[in-house]
């Protein structure tokens, strides 16, 4: 089986001493590629080194989350993401998008900040790796206005509406499937929507070291995510959705190289 994971926030500091172990539990585990997530200069930095140190099974994005859009209008910072969306090992602009339910930048600057990526990704003719929580009328409104000149893109994560999910599904976007499947307190309302996906958008993530799956038995000790657990959310979208494992590990894999233009997986 063979599974790409297309959001890892592998850069996180709590990966700094055992990231080679980590992705090599990864590759046991069935998984071919990883998208690592950029969510500020630095992050988005890191993670295009991996990538460009191991092409073969990282990719990145590159771009500022919107708990930090207040910091994306610092001198330069807009050139500097610009120009790693430009090259090889980047495959997206983002994560971006607007937060409205934590609000650590204020949502004007979220506003702001997510408007100058979409226009990155128009400007660099690259996908988007999109968050939205709590602010999908704003969200929807701007994505809308800019969807002509983008080169589509995932809205990761998904946690919103049924409502919320056939707007993103209407302007033709991908939607990231996450953990969040596997929770049994929160995730009710992702079970039951889940299958109005169509097989040829939906895209699976971790979203490592967050979102770790509650259904993994045995339970891990600790509470760090890893694309290793990757086939917990193949399992419950799976079950959720009347599905083969198998044929939905083929199609989403085939969904993310075709978005991202990632290395055909060998082996």
């Amino acid at each position: 089986m063979q599974l790409i994971d297309i959001g890892a926030n592998l850069t996180h500091k709590c990966f700094r001493n055992d990231f080679q172990q980590v992705a090599d539990d990864a590759r046991s585990a069935g998984l071919k590629h990883i998208i690592l997530t950029g969510t500020d200069h630095d992050s988005s930095q890191a993670a295009m080194r991996r990538a460009r140190a191991t092409p073969d099974f990282f990719s990145a994005t590159a771009g500022f989350h919107p708990h930090v859009a207040s910091s994306f209008f610092a001198t330069g910072e807009r050139n500097a993401i610009t120009e790693l969306c430009r090259l090889d090992q980047v495959v997206a602009v983002g994560e971006t998008g607007l937060d409205f339910h934590r609000n650590h930048s204020p949502r004007q600057a979220q506003l702001n900040c997510f408007e100058a990526h979409l226009e990155i990704a128009a400007e660099v003719g690259k996908p988007m790796f999109l968050h939205q929580r709590g602010a999908h009328d704003d969200f929807l409104s701007l994505l809308k206005r800019f969807r002509p000149q983008i080169a589509g893109g995932v809205v990761h994560c998904f946690t919103d509406s049924l409502a919320a999910l056939r707007a993103y599904l209407d302007l033709d976007m991908h939607i990231g499937i996450t953990g969040w499947i596997c929770d049994e307190r929160r995730g009710m309302e992702l079970r039951s929507n889940v299958a109005q996906i169509p097989p040829e958008r939906l895209l699976l993530e971790t979203d490592a070291p967050y979102l770790l799956p509650r259904t993994l038995r045995p339970r891990p000790s600790g509470h760090r995510n890893e694309p290793k657990y990757l086939p917990a959310v193949l399992e419950q979208v799976a079950l959720c959705t009347g599905r083969d494992p198998g044929e939905l590990a083929r199609q989403t894999t085939a969904n993310a190289i075709r978005l991202f233009g990632l290395p055909v997986p060998t082996g």
